[in-house]
């Protein structure tokens, strides 16, 4: 992967398009961000730790859905995420 790469930068063909909510969006500093496709999930997560090394710690709690399906317990070096996949960081929610 290819750090650096700017958010607006490929077509939805040819990357992996990440979107952050709540914390993860205020660690992050991004609402939404793209990284270079074909890759896995662990590959993603490390990518996004270089990216944001302050976000990391928020990143390792929340729960990641993969176009609508979550990932739960899924090794994340088992997830593959082809050119045009969505990943979304959602943080632990609190509330009632």
């Amino acid at each position: 992967m290819t750090a650096g790469l700017p958010d607006s930068a490929g077509s939805e063909t040819d990357v992996i398009v990440v979107r952050y909510w709540a914390a993860a969006r205020a660690a992050t500093g991004h609402t939404t961000e793209t990284v270079p496709a074909p890759t896995t999930l662990e590959a993603l997560i490390d990518e996004l730790g270089r990216r944001h090394p302050d976000a990391a710690r928020v990143l390792a709690v929340c729960s990641v859905l993969v176009g609508d399906q979550p990932v739960g317990t899924t090794d994340p070096s088992a997830v593959p995420l082809p050119p045009g996949s969505t990943v979304e960081f959602l943080p632990p929610f609190a509330g009632g």
